[in-house]
């Protein structure tokens, strides 16, 4: 699994049991790897590149993530039954009918000789959906004892039961303009926070932000690095204030935003898993304006959660069952996502 926010490979030999109905987990072995600065590099600038350079980008980072795959079952002396790839996401716009996830599973199986299941969001956007999120299923099958699932990583998302269907979608985004914003000052990430706790809210600024139309849309709805091209980063520009300034204030938008999202909601328990948990002050201040019960699970699970669910996406897939939910997504059907690719 590799997010927007491009801090990492996450890696996770996860084991699946199916009994009486019921799935069960368990993540073995996990570890995460940064991203060389070239290649950060590489997939930052992808959405610039031709369809020649693309198909080109695609080959080679498949075949990165193949060896780094080899090396982790070689060294870990490991025989999985298949690998999961997420890929990265270049392109996502599901309005468009398009999204693109590089990283080509043909690749991966060949180098580990693994049967790989690759590109999970294409057929559903085929068929009207957004394409995301696709962790809600295993949110459903995995995680059913917390009411909401909410996750703080390039972009913040929430899934829960309601009229007992799962939905799903994106709240807003997160790390990925963090650490865009850190980059001013030469800094990958705004450790534990305290750059935004120097600042101050600007009310001008965290107005525009939550008039943004898209917090007025219904779900389905996703986001991708172009919402924050159109309609984050200018507002930055328009308004000249200093870095901590910004970052408080964003930090703040996130928090009500989030807030807006579950407070309103029946059921009490959140699970909050991803990397923004780490930020003690962004935090702090989502506590401040949630009015439910938090549950903070192991650090595995924080890390790994998510490339957990693809792991597991993979299997419903080899399984022919559905491992993407049109109550999610609004697609017209429920399907079974990705491709496979034999060694």
């Amino acid at each position: 699994m590799s997010g927007t926010s491009l801090d990492g490979i996450d890696l996770a030999y996860c084991i699946f049991t199916l009994k009486d109905n019921q799935w069960t987990f368990s993540i073995e072995k996990a570890l995460t790897i940064e991203y060389p600065k070239d290649w950060q590099y590489s997939l930052k600038e992808s959405i610039y590149k031709n369809a020649e350079q693309l198909k080109t980008l695609d080959k080679l980072y498949g075949a990165f993530l193949g060896k780094l795959c080899k090396d982790f079952i070689d060294n870990h002396k490991l025989k999985p039954d298949l690998i999961a790839s997420h890929g990265h996401t270049v392109f996502h716009q599901p309005e468009k009918g398009f999204t693109l996830q590089i990283g080509d599973g043909h690749e991966i199986a060949n180098i580990t000789g693994i049967k790989t299941v690759f590109d999970f969001r294409s057929l559903d956007v085929e068929l009207g959906g957004q394409g995301a999120p696709l962790v809600p299923i295993g949110d459903k099958l995995l995680f059913g004892e917390y009411d909401f699932c909410l996750n703080l990583g390039g972009f913040s998302n929430v899934s829960f039961e309601k009229n007992k269907k799962r939905i799903a979608f994106d709240i807003c985004p997160v790390n990925i303009v963090i650490n865009e914003l850190c980059k001013e000052v030469g800094l990958d990430y705004d450790k534990d926070g305290l750059l935004a706790k120097k600042g101050q809210i600007d009310t001008r600024l965290l107005s525009e932000l939550n008039n943004i139309s898209f917090y007025k849309k219904q779900h389905p709805k996703s986001l991708g690095i172009e919402f924050v091209l159109e309609n984050i980063f200018p507002l930055f520009k328009k308004h000249d204030l200093p870095l901590e300034d910004k970052l408080r204030t964003f930090y703040e938008h996130i928090a009500l935003q989030i807030a807006k999202t579950i407070n309103p909601e029946t059921g009490k328990k959140v699970l909050i898993t991803g990397g923004g948990i780490y930020n003690v002050f962004l935090m702090e201040q989502i506590k401040k304006q949630i009015n439910k019960e938090i549950a903070i699970p192991s650090k595995t699970i924080i890390d790994f959660k998510e490339a957990m669910i693809f792991a597991f996406l993979g299997v419903l897939k080899l399984r022919g069952e559905n491992n993407c939910l049109s109550s999610v997504t609004g697609a017209s059907k429920n399907c079974s996502g990705g491709i496979i690719a034999s060694p």
